[in-house]
């Protein structure tokens, strides 16, 4: 077990060290460290009267078990002495796809009584400033959230929508409590002089990831407008809206903070080209922005609409103001023909590129595996595409253009049987650093199946292939689209074990094989 070595390594690194070993793992050993301070916050007394004598290097570890253990109230008075200006949840408590303390869920307690904590020592250090005294001794100036909230979080997590209601409020609150003090404040100081200006306690800056949509919308808005010069102001790192209007959008996205925003993510908003238009100008001030997806967006450019050439044109003209985007996601829109137009004016490769359901034809494949993007893409997603003859030549250029760099390939429901995706194995295991391979929806045969993996069996990176149901074990006609309705279980589960021999024998034991989209969806182009 690890003892002393463990606590002086958090002692180097401060907020972000003494990190322990997942309790709910099987097996894992936890250093002793992180046992004592779980069996001091298993008893508040004695944890708040350890807190005025504990070192300030243990504080790490406390928050640790506290939050893990579900020790709410312990976790809040932690909070509330925070000796170190900068409290990380992703330092303190790890990401999930890279062996974190969270192997199941963030909890919602958890997170609640933290934004609780900070609510409650700017709420004191508020009252403090106005009655001249002061106790602090909570240093805390900067809380990060990001990326704690999972869509996959269960019934006792918390969801990417209640955590940022749940801030955009605490926002709100001690904005209004700040108010209140100053003008308690300014009538007690009101003499010769005529002075009403109350001395200002320092803010806590919280960066988050937010989600809002029309429900949520009053309360983020009045939020990012009132905690702007607050005591408690939210910045924001990734932002995502869903169903919202233009102007709903523009004005969300006009009360964000500019720096510091990598992604923007608006979906089932419904914009059409004419929308997009209007609200992607507001998008040249995100210096900082990586990531734009623009999925169900309504963009359909067969329509002999009028305006629809112009409006592509503007599109890709505001794309290419985004200096240093590497990640465009413009899934389910319609765009035919037409992807060397919206793909033309941006000024660096692409590093992901989602084009699922996009209706694309032979010359935007041909295009873009000619285009500066190929050679660069970590992540493709092709989905929804009719592989035949034409279309398949084409990705098979595009895949041997992107070999040297794609990790992450997506060909979901691309009707992909067993001879054209024999046709695709040479190009596919051409891309020797490929980690994911998206197959789910394909009308591929248990021998089909057994041929990929061993040609596949080359690529050392290759550690999660989603697969499809193979069409012999379904009892009848294997439904659109894919489900595990008419799956005779038996008879896949023993496709499923022979699959699983094949990847011992060959010494592939450590990759995965699975139909559950869950594990796929979890990969993000930020984690690749």
């Amino acid at each position: 077990m690890r003892g002393g070595s463990g606590a002086a390594a958090g002692a180097r690194r401060g907020a972000g060290g003494l990190r322990a070993r997942a309790p709910s793992a099987p097996g894992a050993m936890l250093s002793l460290v992180f046992l004592c301070a779980r069996r001091l916050v298993s008893h508040r007394p004695a944890a708040r009267r350890a807190l005025d004598l504990l070192p300030a290097e243990l504080y790490p570890v406390l928050f640790q078990a506290a939050f893990l253990d579900g020790r709410t109230l312990t976790l809040r008075d932690i909070v509330g002495m925070w000796p170190f200006p900068v409290l990380s949840f992703p330092r303190l408590l790890g990401r999930r796809d890279r062996h974190p303390l969270l192997r199941e869920k963030p909890s919602k307690l958890g997170v609640q009584a933290v934004i609780l904590a900070v609510v409650a020592h700017l709420r004191r250090a508020l009252e403090e400033s106005g009655s001249g005294a002061s106790e602090r001794r909570c240093r805390l100036r900067l809380l990060d959230m990001t990326g704690l909230q999972d869509a996959d979080r269960g019934p006792e997590g918390m969801s990417l929508w209640s955590g940022t209601v749940a801030l955009a409020k605490a926002c709100v609150e001690v904005s209004k409590h700040r108010n209140e003090c100053l003008k308690r404040g300014s009538k007690r100081r009101k003499g010769a002089s005529g002075a009403s200006a109350a001395p200002q306690p320092l803010g806590v800056e919280i960066r988050a990831d937010l989600f809002v949509n029309g429900t949520s919308f009053g309360i983020l808005r009045d939020a990012l407008q009132t905690g702007a010069a607050g005591p408690l102001r939210l910045k924001c790192r990734d932002f995502h809206a869903e169903e919202l209007s233009v102007a709903g959008t523009v004005a969300l996205l006009e009360s964000l903070e500019p720096s510091g925003v990598r992604r923007v993510d608006l979906r089932f908003n419904n914009l059409g080209l004419a929308g997009l238009c209007a609200v992607l100008p507001h998008l040249a001030r995100f210096t900082d922005l990586l990531s734009l997806k623009l999925p169900y967006s309504n963009v359909d450019v067969r329509r002999l609409a009028a305006g629809t050439d112009a409006g592509l044109r503007c599109l890709a003209a505001q794309l290419g103001r985004l200096p240093c985007l590497q990640e465009l996601n413009m899934g389910s829109s319609r765009l035919s023909g037409k992807l060397r137009q919206l793909l033309g004016d941006l000024q660096a490769p692409l590093a992901s590129l989602e084009l699922a359901f996009c209706y694309l034809l032979p010359g935007d494949l041909a295009f873009l595996s000619q285009s500066l993007h190929a050679p660069a893409l970590r992540k493709l997603d092709l989905s929804g595409h009719d592989f035949s003859e034409n279309l398949l030549q084409s990705l098979r250029r595009l895949l041997e253009e992107a070999s040297a760099s794609l990790l992450h390939l997506d060909l979901m429901e691309c009707r992909l049987t067993d001879a054209r995706l024999e046709a695709l194995l040479p190009a596919l295991c051409r891309c020797s650093r490929l980690r994911c391979l998206g197959l789910f929806g394909n009308p591929l045969s248990t021998p089909g199946l057994k041929t990929l993996l061993r040609e596949t069996a080359v690529l050392p990176d290759l550690r999660l292939v989603v697969y499809p149901y193979p069409t012999d074990c379904y009892n009848r006609e294997p439904p659109r689209p894919p489900s595990d309705d008419a799956v005779d279980e038996e008879r896949f589960a023993a496709v499923n074990a022979e699959l699983c021999r094949m990847l011992a024998s060959s010494g592939r034991a450590d990759a995965v094989w699975t139909t559950s989209l869950y594990r796929h969806g979890a990969l993000d182009y930020f984690s690749l």
